[in-house]
């Protein structure tokens, strides 16, 4: 930890007091060293729960003392994603804690552009909009009918986000997982239909749930290349693939295979102002107790980041703790 001075607000900025901070993948792999495109030295932290300390006139009456959840991804405005309501893929994106200096420190100013109030949401609540929000936007990538069953690969916390938030929507849940402590947490904890290990037999087992059918929706969050790979064969005839996890490498496909089921292959990147406020209207549905898993003040929190590494320590989603 070190000694830095103070952010000044600038026009259009909003001077924030940072209350608690979510930990991410993001934030572990980068403190680990192993983060692509990553500079360093670099403040993490974009899951944030902040209180305003000063913000001039804005559009969305938030005034002095407010709570506000904050979209951490700052885009151009000029490329033709921004244009075309794709904010979350902008051509010149930057987030912050990742491209710029995040909130892992007593006070951040940021574009006021970038908030949205939340005096309605604690800030435990606060602090989960962002990753819930990302797994509300592959939601509504993949136009999910209530009804429908769906499987998500991945049960780490963007993937038990978007379990949960595929059942309030009115969707039947299937978890597939290769770790079985993290299968359990989805099925005990989070109330999902039903759970499947990863493996030779994961597909007759999703078959016979579904009675023959398959799934209508499959959504890899796990990144992992053998599972993006395996994805569609756990999803039914004119079914969607939503890629959400991230694989550096490059994906085969049998195209006969594919073709065959006519699938709509489609990739989920962050999420708009739409998935952020979607989130927060329905958040109160949302098990945010059982989603957080472990707590720590700022003072402690170097001491917790090599163990939230593995596995073993059941980590679903960390917070830091500021005040």
């Amino acid at each position: 930890m070190k000694e830095k001075e103070a952010p000044v607000r600038k026009n259009n900025e909003a001077l924030l007091q940072v209350n608690k901070v979510g930990v991410c993948g993001t934030d572990l792999h980068a403190y680990a060293g192993n983060q692509a495109f990553f500079e360093y030295p670099k403040i993490l932290g974009h899951e944030l729960a902040t209180e305003v300390i000063a913000i001039g006139k804005n559009s969305k009456g938030i005034r002095n003392g407010d709570r506000v959840v904050v979209m951490p991804y700052v885009n151009c405005g000029l490329c033709f994603a921004c244009t075309n309501s794709k904010t979350n893929c902008c051509e010149n994106i930057s987030v912050i804690g990742v491209h710029g200096d995040g909130g892992m420190q007593e006070q951040i100013s940021i574009p006021d552009k970038l908030l949205l109030p939340a005096n309605n949401l604690t800030d435990d609540q606060i602090a989960i909009v962002e990753p819930l929000a990302i797994g509300a936007h592959a939601i509504r990538r993949a136009n999910l009918m209530a009804g429908e069953t769906v499987a998500v690969v991945g049960c780490g916390p963007i993937g038990i986000g978007i379990m949960k938030l595929a059942q309030i929507a009115g969707a039947k849940v299937i978890a597939i997982d290769t770790n079985e402590q993290r299968l359990k947490f989805a099925k005990d904890k989070i109330g999902i239909d039903s759970v499947v290990k990863a493996g030779e037999n994961a597909v007759l087992k999703v078959t016979d749930i579904t009675k023959g059918n398959l799934c209508a929706a499959v959504f890899d969050a796990s990144g992992n290349k053998f599972a993006l790979e395996t994805g569609p064969d756990y999803m039914s005839h004119g079914g969607r693939f939503v890629l959400v996890g991230l694989s550096k490498g490059e994906l085969t496909y049998t195209h006969p295979e594919i073709h065959a089921k006519e699938m709509t292959l489609m990739c989920s990147r962050n999420a708009t102002t739409e998935d952020f406020e979607y989130v927060i209207q329905i958040l109160d549905q949302f098990p945010t107790d059982l989603y957080i898993t472990h707590r720590v003040s700022f003072l402690d929190m170097i001491d917790h980041f090599d163990g939230w590494l593995e596995p073993t320590t059941g980590v679903m989603k960390a917070v830091v703790n500021f005040r």
